[in-house]
C-alpha cells in the first residue's frame, strides 16, 4: 500500500467532488456541441479547441490533444458522447504518461533515503504553508517520524501556523523565529532530523513575489547550505500552485524553473475553480510530474496525483 492510499472508495468521491465545477464545464460545454452531430468533424474540434483552452489546459496542449483525436478520428468512426470522452481520456492520459506526470505512489517515494529533505516553495497565497502541513499530517499517520523547517521568516502567520501543524500531527517543529536566517532555519531541521532519525524533513521557504532576484538568491542558498548537512539535499524541490488561478500559476511555475530545478508539483484549490484544466497543461508544458493535487479543505483532500483517475474523474469517464 503506498503512502496514501489514493483508490479507496471515499478518496475518489473526495476527487469527483473536487473536480465537479471543472467537469460541469467541460462536459455541458461538450455535449452542447456535439449534440445533434452524426461524426466529428472540423467544426466540433474547433469548439473542442476552445473548450479545452477555457478550462486552462493552456493552448499548445490543446494543439496537442486536438492533433492526436484528428489522427483518431481518421482511423476510427466515434459518434457518441460516451465515444467522445473516451477517445479523449485516452489521448490526454498517453500525453500524461509521456510527460511523466505520475510520481511513484509506494512507500519508495522516499527512495529509501532517510531523512528524506522536500524543500516546498512556492509565492504566498497559494496554500504552500497549508500543503506543508498537511503532508506532515499524511506523513505521520503513516508511520514516517516528521520534521518540519520554518525558512519562511519574513511572514509570521507563516510560523505561526506550521507550529499549529507541528503540533496537530506531532512533527517536530523547528525555528528560529522572524527575520532570522532562512537557510540557519533549514540546515538545524535537517541537522535535527538526523538526530532523532526522522524520515522526512519538509522546509517551507518564503513566498515572495516569484520574479524578484533576491528570493531566487536565497532559494539557492538554503539548497547549498542544507547539502552541508546531508551532501544531496534536498531531495526534493517541490513547487505549490494555486490551480484557480489557471494561466497565471503556469506562468509562476516558468518563473520558478528558471530560478530553481524542481522536481515535483503540488496544485491546489482545484475543487473550488473550473480551471482544473491547468493540471494537464503544467505537466505536458514543463515535464515536471504532478504529485499532489488538493481538492478540498480537509487533510485528506491532499491526495496522491494519479493520471488515470484525475482524467476519468474530469471528464465524467
Amino acid at each position: 500500500m503506498g503512502l496514501f492510499n489514493f483508490f479507496s472508495k471515499d478518496k475518489k468521491e473526495t476527487l469527483d467532488q473536487g473536480l465537479s465545477k471543472t467537469r460541469e464545464g467541460i462536459f455541458s460545454k461538450i455535449t452542447k456541441a456535439i449534440a445533434g452531430k452524426s461524426k466529428i468533424d472540423d467544426e466540433f474540434l474547433d469548439e473542442l479547441e476552445g473548450i479545452l483552452i477555457s478550462s486552462d489546459v493552456g493552448v499548445t496542449t490543446t494543439l496537442k490533444i486536438i492533433k492526436r483525436i484528428e489522427a483518431r478520428v481518421a482511423l476510427d468512426k466515434f459518434v457518441t458522447l460516451s465515444d467522445l470522452n473516451i477517445l479523449l481520456k485516452d489521448e490526454i492520459i498517453k500525453l500524461l504518461n509521456e510527460n511523466k506526470s505520475e510520481t511513484n505512489t509506494s512507500d519508495d517515494d522516499l527512495n529509501g533515503i532517510k531523512p528524506y529533505v522536500i524543500m516546498v516553495v512556492g509565492v504566498n497565497g497559494v496554500g504552500k504553508t497549508t500543503t506543508i502541513g498537511k503532508l506532515a499530517n499524511q506523513f505521520m499517520k503513516n508511520g514516517k517520524k516528521v520534521v518540519i523547517g520554518a525558512a519562511d521568516t519574513f511572514r509570521a502567520a507563516a510560523v505561526d501556523q506550521l507550529k499549529v501543524w507541528s503540533e496537530r500531527s506531532g512533527a517536530v517543529f523547528v525555528s528560529h523565529g522572524m527575520n532570522t536566517d532562512p537557510a540557519s532555519v533549514a540546515f538545524d531541521a535537517v541537522k535535527k532530523a538526523i538526530e532523532i532519525n526522522a524520515d522526512v524533513v519538509l522546509i517551507d521557504t518564503a513566498g515572495r513575489l516569484h520574479n524578484k532576484i533576491n528570493l531566487m538568491n536565497e532559494l539557492a542558498k538554503i539548497k547549498r547550505v542544507m547539502s552541508k548537512a546531508i551532501e544531496a539535499a534536498p531531495h526534493e524541490v517541490m513547487l505549490v500552485i494555486d490551480g484557480s488561478t489557471g494561466q497565471n500559476a503556469f506562468e509562476q511555475a516558468i518563473q520558478f524553473t528558471a530560478a530553481t530545478e524542481l522536481t515535483s508539483l503540488a496544485v491546489t484549490k482545484l475543487d473550488g475553480t473550473a480551471k482544473g484544466g491547468v493540471v494537464i497543461g503544467i505537466s505536458d508544458q514543463l515535464k515536471i510530474p504532478v504529485k499532489y493535487i488538493g481538492v478540498g479543505e480537509k487533510v485528506e483532500d491532499l491526495q496522491v496525483f494519479n493520471r488515470e483517475a484525475f482524467v476519468n474523474s474530469l471528464l465524467g469517464v
